[in-house]
């Protein structure tokens, strides 16, 4: 069993940045990748941004590209996103995962077996 946890939500303005945070515990050793979703109201639940745990590879959707960073330190069982130059429509609650592979799959929710409760992330123009 894996436990997610997730903190560093909170409000923003535009063009500012957060930090988010991603504390495992638990089976860590069985989960390979770790991932980033988002889901804003009414909309669903979308990939943002993944990082194999072991080899530190990262891969991101179209949209944060350029402005958001993964990065793991395996040290403290802890995934990050940093989220620079934020816009609005980054407005959402942002979910960590842990999955068995950092692989052609990684955009798939079905692809993970564990996701935190999720923080808020709300970006004011």
């Amino acid at each position: 069993q894996v436990q997610l946890v997730e903190s560093g939500g909170g409000l923003v303005q535009a063009g500012g940045s957060l930090r988010l945070s991603c504390a495992a515990s638990g089976r860590t050793f069985s989960s390979n990748a770790m991932g980033w979703f988002r889901q804003a109201p009414g909309k669903e639940r979308e990939f943002v941004a993944a990082i194999g745990w072991s080899s530190g590879s990262t891969y991101y959707t179209d949209s944060v590209k350029g402005r958001f960073t993964t990065s793991r330190d395996t040290a403290k069982n802890t995934m990050y996103l940093q989220m620079n130059s934020l816009k609005p429509e980054d407005t959402a609650v942002y979910y960590c995962a842990a999955g068995r592979q950092f692989g052609p799959r990684v955009e798939l929710l079905n692809e993970y077996d564990y996701w935190g409760q999720g923080t808020q992330v709300t970006v004011s123009s």
